[in-house]
């Protein structure tokens, strides 16, 4: 077993309930690219922010057009070994609560049970009219219908369903609304430029509050919808590791740094774990008592 593997095993033994946060270095070894380099800036231009999306049509043209090919590929990507451990680690009691800044659902399909979605989850599209659901798939095929030449269209990957189209019109794209009001579909992710509804981030800082300790992985938490937990736990004396390859916006509150590959060091982490003691695990933090109320806007 290598240092930093023996260090983080040494910080789980001390420290064997953990509040976990994922970001998009979790998921890149499953093929969906992330957004920043090692250093926390951009890699590409800046997503779409949201009051964009809400009020220019040609925006969300272009967004729709892009995600119909990305959303592809996304639909593709299987768990990889970050995810797997991760939920082994919560099998064997060491995962308090996870949560995720991904919208993949890659934790679920991996086994992990109790994960707070923080930013939603790009398999679902929501009405911003009636707040209607339905599945990311079936609003595909309909877009595949309605505009079959960008459906034989092929580009490079980009981050949480989206393809590189940069020098691509989408005036012609046609986008579907609502079939019960007519009104604007949107995926039901967190863009850039909205808040996170307060239920989910009220049920979180419960488990900050509970947890012995934070564990962040393949964040550099540069956006604070992630940071806030690591500024929490910070200040309820919680120690905190990550595995990120990289800086992190929290490298000052660190006590544990793995500049290393998620998935390899979670691996090996898990390999030299053992089931805890025998004491009773607690109740899932998303228990109707731990769950605030209500979503709204942070």
């Amino acid at each position: 077993m290598d240092a930093t593997v023996d260090a983080l095993a040494a910080f789980l033994a001390r420290h064997p309930r953990l509040f976990v946060l994922t970001g998009a270095g979790c998921s890149t070894d499953s093929g969906i690219p992330d957004y920043r380099d090692g250093d926390g800036e951009w890699k590409r231009a800046r997503p779409v922010m949201y009051q964009d999306f809400v009020s220019s049509e040609y925006t969300r043209k272009r967004y729709w057009g892009r995600s119909l090919v990305g959303f592809r590929r996304m639909g593709r990507a299987v768990p990889n070994d970050a995810h797997l451990a991760l939920a082994a680690l919560e099998q064997q009691g060491h995962v308090l609560q996870l949560v995720t800044q991904n919208v993949d659902g890659l934790h679920q399909a991996a086994g992990s049970r109790d994960v707070i979605d923080l930013h939603g989850r790009i398999d679902t599209v929501r009405c911003l009219g009636c707040e209607r659901r339905s599945t990311r798939e079936a609003l595909q095929h309909e877009l595949i219908r309605r505009n079959p030449a960008f459906a034989a269209l092929d580009a490079g990957d980009a981050p949480d369903g989206d393809a590189d189209l940069e020098h691509r019109a989408f005036e012609t794209f046609d986008v579907p609304a609502c079939p019960t009001c007519g009104g604007l579909l949107k995926p039901d992710v967190v863009f850039f430029g909205e808040g996170v509804p307060s239920g989910r981030v009220e049920r979180a800082m419960h488990a900050v509050d509970t947890a012995d300790a934070m564990l962040v992985v393949g964040s550099s938490l540069m956006v604070y919808s992630g940071f806030r937990f690591a500024k929490a736990a910070a200040e309820r004396g919680k120690p905190i590791a990550a595995v990120n390859l990289g800086r992190t916006r929290a490298d000052h509150l660190l006590a544990l740094k793995v500049s290393d590959n998620c998935g390899s060091v979670l691996r090996r982490l898990l390999g030299c774990t053992r089931r805890p003691s025998t004491e009773p695990r607690p109740s899932p933090v998303g228990s109707p008592a731990a769950v605030g109320s209500g979503a709204g806007t942070d």
